[in-house]
């Protein structure tokens, strides 16, 4: 939780769309109100310690939320990491606004292992606020999936911070004709499905990975493979530079730059969006940092530094 700075990402957010066709475009930098990355377009708050909340307004989706910033609130789905205040600690403000504004009820992804003290930070709000709280709460173990809809879904995987943690993947699901299938009518084709026959087969892609809190270790995982495919991957940075060592780092549970750069080969992503700077560091110096990476990296990593 300790050494991390502000990282807001704004972006002026377009209609809904597909992961698919949102996925056309390749990561850019815009003017003005911060990044786009690979045409997703990317809102919110990372101040390790304080607070982080990362959005994703087109998907309707929000990662975290230490204080719940007002663009979190119109996100249907939340994902939590970790039990760490600056990760949950705006969750029972998310579900009452939305309530207020009577919205449909949110859903929320948590770890199994925090699923009983959620619950009960619920029931104590209930009762100082005497306000319903309506929410649907999903304990997700690592390695299982959610459908979300009938184009996305939500698989967690591992992370190693200090306590219990998590990352999550979204994967974006297409169907597309089997081949054996193609030469018929569409009315050939409803014919098919109306007696059982499964005309179809399903194209699953990794696209948006987010670590929250964690040390590198995530990265030499097999099992975590779709989040280094992933077309954007958003993960922690917590230091940059010599003067804290990856020790430092592992000893709260983050990841220093060096490691990043490391491993290099291992990142297949199209985009890798970097957050949790410690507050130590100017946004120069970041910029700095990054810029030194190895050209496996080089032109596709973003510093999130709005704020510094």
């Amino acid at each position: 939780m300790a050494f991390v700075f502000v990282c807001n990402f704004l972006l002026v957010s377009g209609k809904s769309k597909s992961l698919c066709s949102m996925a056309a475009d390749g990561g850019k930098k815009k003017g003005g109100r911060g990044l786009e990355v690979e045409g997703y377009p990317v809102e919110g708050l990372s101040i390790g310690g304080q607070e982080t909340c990362v959005i994703f307004p087109t998907l309707k989706m929000a990662f975290d939320i230490g204080r719940c910033p007002q663009r979190a609130i119109s996100q249907e789905y939340l994902f939590i990491s970790h039990g760490h205040m600056d990760h949950i600690g705006g969750l029972p403000m998310y579900v009452a606004t939305r309530g207020l504004y009577k919205m449909k009820p949110p859903t929320i992804f948590v770890p199994p292992s925090i699923k009983e003290n959620v619950e009960r930070l619920f029931e104590v709000h209930r009762a100082m606020d005497q306000s319903e709280l309506k929410h649907n709460l999903v304990p997700l173990n690592v390695g299982e999936e959610f459908l979300l809809r009938k184009d996305i879904k939500v698989r967690a995987f591992r992370t190693y911070h200090s306590i219990p943690s998590q990352g999550y993947v979204i994967y974006s699901l297409r169907h597309k004709l089997k081949p054996e299938y193609a030469g018929l009518s569409g009315n050939e084709i409803k014919n098919l499905r109306l007696s059982g026959v499964e005309v179809t087969y399903s194209i699953t892609s990794p696209e948006i990975a987010f670590t929250g809190d964690t040390m590198s270790d995530f990265i030499a995982d097999q099992d975590n493979i779709d989040a280094l495919k992933a077309r954007v991957l958003v993960m922690e940075s917590t230091f940059v530079d010599e003067a804290m060592t990856i020790e430092n780092a592992r000893d709260y549970g983050h990841t220093h730059l060096s490691e990043i750069a490391r491993c290099a080969d291992k990142f297949e992503n199209k985009a890798i969006l970097l957050i949790h700077f410690s507050a130590r560091y100017q946004a120069e110096e970041i910029q700095a940092a990054i810029s030194k990476l190895p050209p496996p990296l080089s032109g596709r990593v973003f510093a999130l530094t709005e704020g510094f």
